[in-house]
């Protein structure tokens, strides 16, 4: 990949929830969420991203709010391409005018298959990408996490995103054994939607849920017992309510999601060679991913494996940061990369 101030090189993780964009040449860093607002009556994009987000639940029957991505996948590929163009849009600013178009790296789940890598491939070019290469996430959170994935030594990766979770022991630059399970932080707020209305009667919207994720859920008992106030529609009589729920509340409501990653995790060990596993007990098991930061999560699974576990440095942004880096090493790139199928 040629380096130089007039080749404009991008780095995007296209995330289910988040979007994030890196342009290292300029030092150029977006993060928003995957979520566009479509006008139906005119088919125009309202708003993309944060200006979309703060739309959802509130929106009139004229305006869709859209998701173009569903477990890590393009489940719109109109939509999605008019994602990716307004963010590779926001990096005109930093250039020449008439810049050339850029090459971008992007990250994809273990599992896609062929017709939905080229749906990530054909949507980056119609975007406005030169060039597309593809790196399987699990590879790139290893990168940018600064983890030795080129070695004979094992490192087994898990990154719990909003749409998937992807579990990987990686080894001299490939994924050794893999388990894909599609439930993450999405599901975290999905569960305690439905815990919430099934144990207090009470509907919440999906802001809300992930705020009382973010505030009071855990994976584990926390030292000191935490409550939080929240409003909602009373299922029963239509009207608004608050309660108080506690920290227990959400443990048990997440606790079928936590289990079943946890549950993966156990076999993705069972299928990984014995030399291997070895190297794992002794390196400890690495979380990356926005939905690591669940409180208790590393914990849950140490306690579960008896193997040791440690969230990376800023694990949201692993993705992103790895295929920042490959921008600069094509060495590395061209061992990696998964092939054009434009080739």
């Amino acid at each position: 990949m040629r380096h130089n101030k007039l080749i404009r090189n991008l780095a995007i993780d296209l995330g289910t929830c988040k979007t994030m964009l890196s342009e290292p040449q300029s030092g150029l860093f977006l993060n928003e969420p995957t979520i566009v607002a479509v006008n139906k009556k005119t088919d125009q994009i309202l708003a993309v991203g944060e200006a979309a987000k703060v739309m959802v639940g509130k929106n009139p029957a004229y305006i869709e709010i859209v998701k173009p991505l569903v477990d890590g996948v393009v489940s719109d590929f109109e939509v999605t391409e008019k994602l990716l163009k307004y963010f590779i849009d926001q990096t005109q600013e930093n250039n020449f005018f008439l810049a050339p178009k850029p090459a971008v790296i992007i990250g994809i789940p273990l599992d896609i298959t062929e017709v939905e890598k080229k749906a990530v491939e054909d949507a980056a070019k119609s975007a406005g990408a030169r060039q597309v290469f593809l790196v399987e996430e699990p590879t790139l959170s290893a990168i940018g996490a600064q983890l030795p994935i080129m070695e004979a030594t094992a490192t087994m990766l898990v990154d719990v995103g909003g749409g998937i979770t992807e579990i990987a022991v990686l080894a001299l630059g490939g994924c050794v054994a893999w388990k894909t399970l599609r439930l993450a932080g999405n599901a975290f707020d999905d569960e305690i939607i439905q815990y919430i209305r099934e144990e207090f009667n009470l509907l919440i919207g999906e802001q809300l849920a992930e705020e009382i994720k973010i505030k009071i859920g855990s994976a584990i008992p926390r030292p000191q017992p935490l409550t939080m106030a929240i409003r909602g529609r009373d299922l029963i009589d239509g009207l608004p309510k608050e309660i108080e729920i506690s920290d227990e509340h959400i443990r048990e409501a997440l606790s079928r999601p936590v289990g079943q990653i946890i549950d993966n995790i156990k076999a993705a060990l069972e299928v990984t060679p014995p030399e291997l596993v070895a190297d794992i007990y002794e390196r400890g098991i690495m979380l990356t991913g926005g939905s690591a930061l669940l409180n208790g999560l590393d914990q849950a699974i140490a306690r579960a494996t008896k193997i040791g576990v440690h969230i990376v440095d800023d694990p949201i942004s692993t993705v992103v940061r790895g295929a920042a880096h490959l921008l600069s090493d094509s060495e590395l790139l061209n061992k990696i990369v998964v092939p054009s199928l434009a080739e």
